[in-house]
């Protein structure tokens, strides 16, 4: 079924996606999202709200998302399983269909370990993938996980993450090829440095026809200083910040203009790997740099929703 998305919209129609972040406030304020809408919403088909980023309190998605709306802006709703249990969360899915959210991002959801309450106890009730057909059964069946009917629709286009140099690679594989079987529409991936090895795990999926099956979104972060580039290089699984761009952003003068230049540089790159479907700016907390980002590789104006 058709969910009214424009980020569906225009994945479906084949043209090259633009999708961007943002993150809600560690407070109450809704300026801040608004902002952001305001900031986002003309370089953006859609823009992921992120549902309580590295396990640290912050403003509901929910809440961003509708403030994002208030812009005239897309939002894609990110919901975590490490949160709520399949009671909750199938309560928010049907809150979020009612108030005209038409994006949803399934995920795991940063361990509370990490974040800012690491006694907190997760639910974990269910994985990524059982929320993914969930949604899926909430959306074409009009049943929740139990088997009872609801009532209204649930027009939602469901995303889900990949992980392309998680390791084993096999396995990850086979994880990205049931997510789409249980009913993700479009897929973003972790942040792209190698564009190579990108490419090789494209062959991949492309070996296995999932490029047909559901919309690839690469994503791209930029680097904002020379400390969160060293920190990229070591400290971060399963994405590795080649010694090359490290050595480029430590001899700029300017590290945050050199590391926007080198994520156009790889959208350029990706723009052309057969089966990518669009691409996905992890920039929170450096929005500002996203409508330059769009532009200069080519991107803007964005297309206008169909009347």
């Amino acid at each position: 079924m058709k969910s009214g998305s424009r980020l569906e919209e225009i994945l479906e129609s084949g043209q090259f996606a633009v999708t961007g972040e943002a993150g809600p406030p560690k407070g109450s304020s809704p300026d801040g999202m608004r902002k952001k809408g305001e900031l986002l919403k003309s370089s953006c088909d859609a823009i992921n709200v992120t549902d309580n980023q590295a396990a640290v309190v912050r403003m509901s998605s929910l809440a961003g998302c509708l403030l994002l709306m208030q812009t005239g802006a897309e939002p894609v709703l990110q919901m975590v399983v490490r949160d709520r249990n399949r009671l909750a969360l199938q309560s928010d899915i049907l809150g979020a269909a009612a108030l005209g959210i038409r994006n949803v991002l399934c995920l795991a959801g940063d361990h509370q370990r990490l974040g800012n309450h690491p006694t907190a106890a997760g639910a974990y009730d269910i994985d990524p993938i059982q929320l993914i057909q969930m949604i899926k059964t909430l959306r074409d069946d009009h049943r929740v996980e139990s088997g009872e009917t609801i009532s209204g629709e649930v027009p939602l286009y469901i995303g889900t993450v990949a992980h392309p140099f998680a390791e084993p690679l096999q396995l990850h594989m086979i994880t990205l090829a049931k997510k789409i079987r249980a009913g993700a529409d479009f897929i973003q991936t972790q942040a792209i440095y190698e564009v190579p090895r990108f490419i090789a795990w494209m062959d991949k999926v492309r070996e296995q026809g999932l490029h047909e099956k559901a919309h690839i979104l690469a994503s791209v972060l930029p680097i904002k200083s020379v400390e969160m580039a060293r920190r990229m290089r070591s400290g971060v699984p399963g994405m590795r910040l080649p010694d090359e761009l490290v050595e480029r952003i430590e001899r700029a003068t300017d590290a945050k203009a050199e590391g926007i230049k080198i994520c156009v540089e790889t959208i350029e790159q990706l723009k052309r790997v057969p089966g990518v479907h669009g691409i996905h700016i992890m920039a929170v907390a450096s929005e500002d740099s996203v409508p330059g980002i769009v532009k200069a590789a080519g991107l803007s104006p964005r297309p206008q929703r169909a009347r």
